[in-house]
């Protein structure tokens, strides 16, 4: 294997872990803003005040210890390593500290490691994991909350049509453009028939949001490979949390995830590979 390869890949994959660090906090972060601000709001309309509220964002406050509140140091904040070092136990109270903070540090490092093996140093390679980062952000919140919150998923979206227009995607502009307006326009159109028989909401907003930023990114010929690997792994997922009795209340099951999950896939394998994978 050329030497050049392996430097590039692991260069990025470094870039990923520290990335991913970053993709903890706002997984965790973001939807508790996005309430915030939704009180702010209805304590506006409703004409009422609330307390001052200590400043909270992406950057501030320091990470702590949800169970002692002690303040994480630099040195204990470290991609996996910290993790490994602790034992996965706060180093003030030993609370468990939960796996899925070092396992997002290595899904977003692994991911930026194909990026750079696969493009090697270079905008497209950055562009790809950014792209990769973000699906899995997207992911977690939406298992977590059923958000898709259209700070990301728009970003998402203009970022394919602007890298189409540079040509730093596969995609024409066009083929972007109307991969974005058919992603979004058939969801909304399932959405409503499926309200209009039944009387409920199968999907949500979000959801057509993100399937238009999968357009915009693969082209519109890739958005029937999309939907279908998301459908099929979605329905499996659903069927065997029913049978397992793991279902949230409601019998929801988001669909954000799989879209994710297939958009992934799309980067990885193509999606001539997806529609073999689904038997087509």
């Amino acid at each position: 294997m050329p030497v050049n390869q392996w430097f590039d890949a692991t260069a990025l994959g470094v870039l990923g872990l520290l990335i991913g660090s970053f993709l903890n906090v706002v997984i965790y972060r973001l939807p508790l803003m996005l309430e915030a601000q939704w009180k702010a709001e209805s304590a506006e309309i409703a004409g009422q005040e609330l307390p001052e509220a200590e400043t909270f964002n992406l950057l501030v406050p320091r990470s702590r210890c949800p169970k002692c509140q002690h303040a994480i140091a630099w040195y204990e904040n470290m991609p996996v390593l910290s993790y490994l070092f602790l034992r996965g136990r706060c180093s003030a109270c030993k609370a468990p500290i939960s796996l899925r903070y070092p396992l997002v540090e290595l899904a977003s490092g692994a991911l930026f490691f194909y990026c750079g093996w696969t493009w090697g140093v270079s905008p497209s390679a950055l562009l790809w994991g950014l792209f990769s980062a973000t699906l899995v952000t997207l992911t977690l919140i939406d298992w977590d909350t059923t958000l898709l919150p259209d700070d990301i998923t728009l970003p998402l979206l203009w970022a394919g049509l602007i890298a189409a227009a540079l040509h730093w995607t596969s995609p024409s502009l066009p083929d972007a453009l109307w991969g974005a307006v058919a992603g979004y326009m058939s969801l909304w159109l399932v959405y409503w028939g499926f309200k209009l028989v039944t009387g409920k909401e199968g999907m949500g907003f979000g959801d057509f949001k993100l399937y238009a930023a999968l357009g915009a990114w693969f082209g519109w010929q890739a958005l029937v490979p999309i939907i279908l690997m998301a459908s099929v792994i979605g329905a499996a997922v659903g069927i065997a949390m029913k049978f397992a009795s793991s279902l949230r209340e409601g019998g929801y099951v988001p669909f954000g995830p799989f879209l994710a999950g297939a958009g992934l896939t799309a980067m990885i394998f193509g999606s001539d590979a997806m529609l073999r994978a689904v038997g087509l």
